[in-house]
C-alpha cells in the first residue's frame, strides 16, 4: 500500500511554520510497514486542495490530509472534499453535540463559527477528535481512501492512533524499522568511502546519509516480513556502521553533542567552563539546554570585544596587539585563564572571524581557533624525584602551564555567519567529547 500525505496551510507554504506533521506521519507509518510515496503542501485555497487530493488519489491507495478543518473562513479542507466527493456539506449532529459539550466543560462560550466544524460531506465517516473540537473525516474518492485530520500536532497524533493505526495494523504485511546514527568531524564523502558497499541502493537494510549543520547522519532502513527479522538485520548493520566510523559517531536518533558531552561529564564527576568570543555564548547555551547541566557546567565568559578579553580574563593587551585576537596565542591564554579562574576540570575557548566582514588573506572569514584545557592530576613527589603529571595529554602538542594542559586547534569553517558560529560551537563540544573518550 502506498500513502501520500497532504499538509494544508498558508503558514506552511509561506515558510512561517515548519511542517512537522508530515515527518511524524511518515515515521509512524514506516514503523507500521507502510512507506510514504510523497508529501504535498498546499495553501488555504479550495482549488489547490482539490487539485492536490485529486492527483494523490490517482497515485496512492491512501491519502492522509492534515490541516484546514478549523472554524475560520480559511479552513477549506472539508469544502474541497465535498466538491471531490460530489456531495453537499451536511450537519453531523453528534459532532455538534460533542463540540458544544467541549466548550461547556471548559466554561467557555462557543462561537457560531465552531458550528462549521460539525459539517461533513454527505456519506463521509466522521472521526471523533479525542483532543479538540475539529472532527476528522474518512471517505472514498476514486480508488483511494482519504483521511482528513486537524493540523494541530497533538490532535492529529491522537486521531491517527485512534482511527488510522488499527486499520493499518490489520493489513500491513511487513515491518519497516529505521535508525539514525550521527557523526561529527568527518565529511559526507569520507563517510561514503568508509561505508562502501553498505550504501548500495539495492541493499536491504538500505543505508543513506544526510548532512545538517556539520553533522553527517547515517540513516538505515530495514524492511522485512517480520519484526524479528527486520530488527536483527538492522542491529547487524548498525554494528558494522559504528565499527567502520569509530569515534566520529557520537549518538543515535536526536541526541545532540551537548547531551553526549554532558552525560560523560556527569558520569565522571567532571566540570567544564567556557570563554567565548565569536560564538558569544553559543557553546554555553548548547550545554545548558541539557537538563541537569548545573551539575557539570560551571559557567563562562562572553568576551566579544578585545577589551573584555583583557578586563574579564586578563588576556594581555600586548599579546592581542602583536598576534591578533584570532590567533593560537590568544585562544591559549583565554583557555588557561578560564581554567584557572573557574577551577573547573575542563575549559573551552573560542575566537574567530564569523563574518561576513572582518576577514583577511591570512585569516579569512570562517577562521576559528578553539582551545581545550584541563587540569591534570599530579603524583606526589618522592624524595629526590619531581612530581609527575599522570593525566594523558590532550590530542596534539600540549602547552604545559603548572598543573594544566592546553591544546589549540585552527578550523576553517564554511557557510554564513550563523552556520560558522554553530559549527564552531559543535567543533568545540566535539573536541571535548574526544578528549573525554581518550581519558577513559
Amino acid at each position: 500500500m502506498q500513502v501520500i500525505i497532504i499538509s494544508v496551510g498558508d503558514e506552511l507554504t509561506l515558510g512561517q511554520v515548519v511542517d512537522t506533521n508530515s515527518a511524524w506521519l511518515s515515521a509512524r507509518l514506516a514503523e507500521m510497514g507502510i512507506l510514504t510515496r510523497s508529501h504535498l503542501t498546499v495553501p488555504d485555497d479550495q482549488g489547490a486542495i482539490v487539485q492536490a487530493v485529486r492527483l494523490a488519489t490517482e497515485l496512492a491507495e491512501w491519502v492522509v490530509i492534515t490541516g484546514g478543518l478549523g472554524p475560520t473562513q480559511d479552513d477549506l479542507t472539508r469544502q474541497a472534499l465535498a466538491e471531490l466527493h460530489g456531495a453537499p456539506l451536511v450537519l453531523h449532529a453528534p459532532s455538534l453535540a460533542r463540540i458544544e459539550q467541549f466548550f461547556k466543560d471548559r466554561g467557555r462560550m462557543m462561537t457560531a463559527s465552531n458550528r462549521q466544524q460539525a459539517m461533513a460531506p454527505a456519506g463521509a465517516m466522521v472521526l471523533d477528535n479525542p483532543q479538540g473540537t475539529a472532527p476528522g473525516l474518512r471517505l472514498a474518492i476514486g480508488r483511494a481512501l482519504v483521511f482528513a485530520m486537524p493540523g494541530v500536532p497533538f490532535e492529529m497524533k491522537a486521531m491517527f492512533e485512534q482511527h488510522l493505526a488499527p486499520l493499518i495494523a490489520a493489513q500491513a504485511g511487513r515491518t519497516i524499522l529505521t535508525r539514525k546514527i550521527n557523526t561529527f568531524g568527518i565529511g559526507e564523502s569520507m563517510v561514503g568511502e568508509a561505508l562502501g558497499d553498505l550504501m548500495r541502493r539495492d541493499r536491504n537494510p538500505m543505508v543513506g546519509t544526510t548532512v545538517s549543520a556539520g553533522i553527517v547522519s547515517i540513516r538505515i532502513r530495514s524492511d522485512f516480513p517480520t519484526r524479528l527479522q527486520a530488527q536483527t538485520e538492522l542491529d547487524c548493520v548498525v554494528s558494522v556502521v559504528k565499527q567502520k566510523l569509530g569515534t566520529s559517531v557520537f549518538s543515535e536518533g536526536e541526541v545532540s553533542l551537548a547531551v553526549v558531552v554532558g552525560e560523560i561529564l556527569h558520569a565522571r564527576h567532571r566540570t567544564v567552563t567556557t570563554a567565548e568570543s565569536c560564538t558569544a555564548g553559543l557553546v554555553a547555551a548548547m550545554l545548558t539546554e541539557v537538563p541537569g547541566s548545573s551539575a557539570w557546567f560551571l559557567g563562562g565568559w562572553i568576551v566579544y570585544a578585545n577589551r573584555m578579553k583583557t578586563a574579564a580574563l586578563g588576556v594581555s593587551d600586548d599579546l592581542i596587539a602583536r598576534e591578533g585576537a584570532v590567533s593560537e596565542q590568544v585562544v591559549r591564554q583565554m583557555t588557561e585563564e578560564a581554567l584557572q579562574r573557574s577551577g573547573g576540570d575542563y575549559a573551552l575557548a573560542l575566537t574567530g572571524v564569523a563574518g561576513p566582514e572582518g576577514g583577511s588573506p591570512e585569516k579569512p572569514v570562517g577562521t576559528v581557533w578553539i582551545g581545550l584545557g584541563k587540569h591534570v592530576a599530579v603524583t606526589p613527589a618522592v624524595a629526590g624525584t619531581p612530581a609527575v603529571a599522570v593525566t594523558p595529554a590532550v590530542a596534539g602538542t600540549p602547552a604545559v602551564a603548572g598543573q594544566t594542559r592546553v591544546v589549540a586547534k585552527r578550523f576553517l569553517l564554511s557557510g554564513d555567519r550563523s552556520m560558522i558560529r554553530e559549527r564552531a560551537a559543535k567543533a568545540a563540544l566535539n573536541m571535548l567529547r574526544l578528549e573525554l573518550l581518550e581519558a577513559e
